[in-house]
């Protein structure tokens, strides 16, 4: 019997018996020969002594028959190729390939597994050979350290990951090799005592290696032969079944029937196959307990998942051997691995063995056992892994309902909402299968009923019921899109949804409800809708794809269908529902997806003119703004020229919008009438025909009715009575609105003349004045229109209107002026940068409804957005964008991702004016502290603290590249040293200005300046400084002294070589991959000096800097806040003090001795600075994300207790196949490190983890 074999061993395996095999009808013995190749002559240790190597085979001949040249074939004209090489290039038959080994392995059956050996080392990328010398003498674990030794050590790559064209095929070139020989060699020479123990004896050593690329191979080659191995067992299976039967059959024949010598011969036959089949299953043990159960732990993801998958065939292939609990556990426990890819492989591995329901019995014990792991998966951080769990969950539906609670099915019943559409299409299809698939038996005499009386009729009312119990969402079109895939005629019975809404129920049959009728109308039309665009809804999809010429089809005669179906139905339906607004909003949607040509071609024209009545009817019924623009939109999908109803729709349209012109200057000219007070009738008549024309106006073009005149007038009453109705003046500045795009878009599109070009510019101009004017209303909803409104005018009739070639509008150009500006701005300070709780305007004054704050936030949102539009299309100056700036700290969780990338937009269209921006914004902020707090304040104030910290957010948007930024940093430097010396203190030059405490928070940016550029700031500084001020060193002049010294670092490049050299040091073979972090990148000196010649400095005085830019200050993640040192341990090594009496200068050795002293205390604050990266590093602080420590990886998982846990309370079955203990491998209970890549196995995150 083959046993499990140690690593330190001969590439031979122990064998315990020995079996004969003679072949029968069923297995063909390809060799010729009915006896195993060596029988009786191997040694037991399998591996022959020196003395025997050459007698075998051809008798101790030429290793190589005729055409052979290193024991392999000549073929194709392809000569001394070894097998690695053919299967490399993939052109040769596999099955010439194998043969062609099996050839040279009849001749000398060691030099044929010597290439064999070759084979897998080669393959692991290893560029040793093992020669015959080695395979003599050497044990197993000495050939392995040899090849560990020879591997090369400058690339982690090997054949099995490298990419490129040549070896994308070669897994499976690979995969198919090891299948194909063990079949052609399944006959006679795997039971040869030699051959497969030698590969086993060597896979199994591989597998057990520290080396990623031995281990990756071997696992996957080992595990591909034991694959092979199971077929080669399930066939010996059925050919001992059919032999017993044989043997049944003629022992059960009269005595003068039987025929003793085919009795006998079965009996032998038998007695072989049962032989064989040992044989087979000790080989299949050796390579489970010797590679399986050890490498289904490795700590490489791949690995794992390689022996999840082939665990997953064996068990389907061969159910009666492997599917029982023995193996069916490992797949449970891997199924709270780390890495998605290993979970997936389970998930697959038992959709295989779920989808055969003649399984199911033997899948009991593991589905009670892990079945809540699997619901908890369906909510995994992968989509992939969800989306395969979900399916599993199908499966074990479909082989029994009693299996899944109702909460396990409500878990994945939610899921049909989620926003990853492969998701929702698998909990879509298990939702279907659990409550839509089950057909009752009465059913069956009425499949061919069709409305009301189908039998899609109570899945429809199922489907209805389902939509209204899902509290979470209210979002009918990705329930319709989730179930689209597997319920299309379900979804597609528009007949049958038509006859529930409008024929009366049966008798015993309970109507619908009021609120079960507006689910179906809503599901109608997202089904309708899915029908005829035949993309998902929005959110659930990257774009519109290229439909197929079936799909195309398929569309047309959905639309045709629709059309044919509720161009009758609809006016019905609008009729039924006329006076409920939510039901007629979705039913007035259904013409936009109408094949208008049927109108005309079906001789519909008396349900289109039905339909235009019951539209007009809805509009003279209905002020909601939701109604009136789906009636508006509903004209506008009508009113089609390419199409013969225009006319009859176009007259419908202009007749109705007559009489609410004409009305509406009727009731305006009573409404407006002086000395008369307006009564609240007359202004809900104003207001309601104003919504209607409105609404219109925002899909038509009205210009012909001249609206600009009458809302001029109700808008200027407005502004000079201020008692105007709020609703009235919103929806009048809205109308107004639509007449200016409206008028615009007539004079771009047509030859406009002067005149036309003339008079909507001093509409615009009029218009935004009455705007400005009602930014100061006293309603919040005026304002906000008003404001929304000026933002989009401005937008459009700024300079951008020109772009394009079209000049001829630049009349049209509008630019506002500061008083405008500064309105806006106002504005927004006022309306948008607000406390939560101050805002008592959101709807119904329910400002603790937490709906009524999102949706406030997010009126917010769009007004702040809407201004900052304006600043980035330098439609307003750009400092007006420092007030929005400096409130990127206060508000960052509201508005921080606006703040932010108006920031990113304003630094492309101007670096300096950007910068310039960003420290007036710090400016303003340290105004209004001083005019708080005084000029006494406590630096240590959480109000100056803030301004820090905003300053050093702002620091960090300049990014690391600092040649970029440079002139742009430069400027900030500037303007923030003349904002610190500007306000002299009034009490003399002995105490510091008042505004010196800004240095300390100008220092922020001196990180972002480079080495030469900090002289150069220093230089600039010194000019604003006295001889006093560089000798004070009393608290109130620690923002000078700190800022003076970030000025003159200039240990900023080492420290950051520190670093690196401290995150790249490492001993291993990975870390010679990895590149090194670069400190420092040299300027051309072209560069320099075209960027020094720019800059605004006074460069009179020599600086002899080096011309190098600076390496990002990443250490400030480690030293954020450093400690305030006296200024006697901080200041004295850079300025020395002197005797202000002695102003001579030093002599020779007195210069010496302080260059001296200074130098060792920068040399002691380096290693004070590299002491504490150390630590940090250590602590597990990472200061550069791509630079990794030293990892030693473990080859086996920590989680045994774990393991042991899952497995508790599970009464698993032994293996059917008896695994014997093992003899020649020992225990391994230590871990072995990899050498090439770093991972862990286990992780309780992925054990909750949600996709949502």
């Amino acid at each position: 019997m083959i046993a499990a074999p140690e690593i330190p061993t001969d590439f031979t395996l122990l064998q315990e018996s020995e079996t004969h095999f003679s072949s029968d009808t069923d297995f063909e013995d390809i060799e010729g020969k009915n006896q195993k190749q060596g029988k009786g002559k191997t040694c037991k240790k399998g591996k022959k002594g020196p003395a025997e190597k050459g007698k075998s085979g051809n008798g101790g001949g030429k290793p190589g028959g005729p055409n052979r040249m290193n024991g392999h074939h000549q073929q194709n004209g392809v000569e001394n190729m070894m097998l690695f090489e053919v299967v490399k290039m993939g052109k040769s038959a596999m099955q010439s390939v194998v043969d062609d080994w099996i050839e040279s392995y009849k001749h000398d059956r060691d030099i044929a597994l010597l290439d064999l050996i070759n084979f897998f080392i080669q393959c692991s990328g290893c560029k040793g050979v093992v020669t015959a010398e080695m395979f003599r003498h050497m044990q197993n674990s000495e050939i392995i350290r040899k090849m560990t030794e020879e591997f090369d050590e400058d690339s982690g790559d090997y054949p099995l990951t490298m990419a490129g064209p040549q070896w994308k095929k070669f897994k499976s070139s690979f995969c198919e090799f090891i299948g194909v020989l063990v079949r052609q060699c399944q006959y006679s020479i795997i039971y040869d005592e030699y051959m497969m123990d030698t590969v086993i004896s060597l896979l199994t050593g591989l597998s057990d290696s520290q080396v990623r690329a031995f281990r990756h191979t071997s696992t996957l080659a080992a595990m591909k032969l034991m694959t092979a191995l199971v077929n080669v067992a399930l066939n010996l299976s059925i050919n001992m079944d059919n032999t017993q039967r044989q043997y049944e059959a003629e022992r059960n024949k009269i005595i003068g029937k039987r025929a003793n010598d085919r009795l006998e011969l079965l009996l032998q036959k038998r007695k072989e196959l049962q032989e064989n089949q040992d044989e087979i299953e000790n080989m299949m043990n050796a390579i489970f307990k010797g590679v399986f159960v050890h490498r289904y732990r490795d700590a490489i993801a791949e690995i794992r998942a390689i022996c999840i998958e082939e665990i997953g065939i064996w068990m389907k292939m061969y159910s009666d051997a492997f599917l029982n609990d023995s193996y069916l556990k490992y797949v449970g426990w891997t199924m709270h691995d780390k890495q998605g890819e290993v979970r997936l492989k389970c998930l697959t591995a038992l959709q295989g063995l779920y989808y055969n329901k003649e399984l199911n019995s033997k899948l009991e014990l593991f589905t009670s056992r892990f079945k809540d792991r699997i619901v908890s998966m369906t909510l995994d951080k992968e989509y992939d892994v969800a989306v395969q769990a979900i399916k599993l969950l199908t499966l074990v539906l479909q082989s029994s309902e009693e299996v899944l609670t109702a909460e396990d099915c409500e878990n994945v019943y939610h899921l049909v909402y989620s926003a990853h559409r492969p998701v929702a299409v698998a909990a879509g299809e298990f939702l279907y299968k659990k409550l839509f698939s089950r057909r009752d038996p009465e059913d069956d005499g009425i499949l061919k009923r069709r409305g009301r009386q189908s039998p899609n009729a109570n899945l429809v009312k199922t489907l209805v019921f389902f939509f209204l119990e899902s509290e979470l969402h209210e979002h009918a079109a990705y329930l319709v899109d989730s179930m689209w895939d597997c319920a299309t005629d379900l979804l597609k019975d528009w007949e049958c949804m038509n006859s529930l809404l409008l024929e009366e129920p049966l008798n015993g049959e309970e109507p619908l409800t009021d609120r079960q009728e507006s689910a179906l109308i809503e599901i109608m039309l997202c089904t309708i809708r899915q029908a005829a665009e035949c993309h998902p809804p929005v959110g659930r999809g990257t774009g519109k794809r290229v439909l197929t010429a079936k799909e195309k089809k398929t569309q047309l005669d959905d639309r045709t269908k629709i059309t044919e179906l509720f161009a009758v139905a609809l006016p019905q339906l609008l009729a039924k529902y006329s006076v409920d607004a939510e039901k007629v909003t979705n039913l007035l949607q259904l013409p936009q997806y109408f094949d208008l040509e049927i109108y005309t071609t079906g001789r519909l024209e008396k349900h289109l003119d039905a339909l235009l009545r019951q539209i007009r009817d809805i509009v003279e019924k209905h002020t909601d703004i939701d109604v009136l623009e789906a009636c508006s939109k509903t004209y506008h999908a009508l009113c089609n020229e390419e199409f013969t109803i225009f006319n009859r729709v176009d007259i419908a349209r202009s007749q109705l919008i007559d009489e609410l012109a004409d009305k509406f200057n009727r009731l305006l000219e009573d409404f407006l009438q002086e000395g008369e007070e307006p009564d609240e009738d007359d202004a809900y008549q104003v207001l309601s025909t104003l919504k209607r024309i409105t609404a219109f106006h925002n899909a038509h073009d009205l210009s012909r009715w001249d609206l600009f005149g009458c809302n001029y007038k109700l808008l200027k009453t407005g502004i000079e009575n201020g008692d105007m109705p709020e609703q009235i003046v919103i929806h009048a500045l809205q109308c107004t609105h639509y007449v200016i795009l409206w008028q615009l878009a007539k004079v771009t599109e047509s030859s406009s003349t002067k005149e036309d070009l003339l008079r909507l510019k001093k509409q615009m101009r009029v218009f935004c004045q009455i705007c400005q004017h009602y930014l100061t209303n006293v309603n919040t909803a005026v304002k906000e229109q008003a404001f929304t409104i000026l933002c989009d005018v401005l937008m459009i009739f700024s300079h951008q209107i020109m772009t394009g070639g079209r000049d001829m509008l630049e009349p049209l150009v509008y630019t506002p002026d500061s008083s405008l500006q500064s309105e806006l701005l106002s504005f927004i300070l006022d309306h948008v940068f607000i406390d939560q709780d101050d805002d008592n305007n959101s709807a119904d004054g329910q400002q603790d409804d937490e709906a009524s704050k999102i949706e406030a936030l997010h009126k917010r949102r769009n007004l702040l957005a809407a201004f900052c539009k304006l600043i980035v299309y330098t439609v307003v100056e750009m400092n007006t964008a420092a007030d929005i700036f400096k409130q990127y700290m206060k508000y960052y969780n509201d508005y921080g991702d606006i703040i932010k990338e108006t920031m990113s937009k304003t630094r492309q269209i101007d670096k300096i004016q950007c910068a310039k921006t960003l420290i007036l914004s710090l400016q303003q902020l340290f105004n209004e502290m001083i005019q708080e707090n005084g000029y006494n304040f406590d630096r240590s104030s959480p109000t100056f603290s803030g301004i820090k910290e905003l300053a050093r957010r702002f620091a960090l948007t300049f990014g690391l590249d600092q040649l970029k930024t440079r002139e742009a940093i430069a400027m900030l430097h500037k303007d923030g040293i003349e904002f610190a010396f500007k306000e002299p203190n009034p009490q003399g030059e002995s105490h510091p200005p008042l505004n010196l405490a800004f240095l300390d928070i100008l220092s922020e940016f001196s990180s972002k300046l480079l080495r030469q550029d900090k002289r150069t700031v220093y230089v600039y500084l010194e000019k604003f400084m006295t001889f006093q001020m560089s000798l004070r060193r009393e608290d109130v002049w620690l923002p000078l002294m700190s800022y003076r010294n970030s000025l003159l670092a200039g240990g900023d490049d080492d420290t950051m070589s520190v670093i690196s050299g401290i995150s790249s040091r490492g001993s291993t073979v990975r870390n010679k991959k990895t590149k090194p972090a670069t400190g420092k990148r040299k300027v051309p000196e072209a560069e320099e000096s075209s960027s020094s010649d720019s800059m605004w400095l006074n460069r009179e005085q020599p600086m002899h800097t080096p011309v190098m830019m600076q390496t990002p200050q990443l250490t400030s993640t480690i030293m954020r806040e450093p400690k305030r040192l006296r200024p006697e341990e901080s200041y004295m090594g850079v300025y020395p003090m002197q005797p202000e009496h002695h102003q001579a200068p030093l002599d020779y050795k007195q210069q010496e001795e302080a260059a001296r002293q200074q130098q060792e205390r920068a040399a002691m604050n380096y290693v004070k600075l590299r002491t504490n990266l150390q630590h940090a590093i250590r602590r597990g602080t990472s200061l550069m994300e791509d630079d990794e420590e030293p990892i030693v990886e473990d080859v086996m998982m920590s989680s045994e207790g774990r393991i042991e846990d899952l497995n508790e309370g599970m009464d698993f079955d032994t293996m059917d196949i008896d695994l014997p203990p093992s003899k020649n491998r020992r225990e391994r209970t230590e871990l072995k490190p990899d050498f090439f890549d770093p991972a862990s196995i286990m992780d309780e995150s992925v054990l909750g983890v949600s996709m949502f």
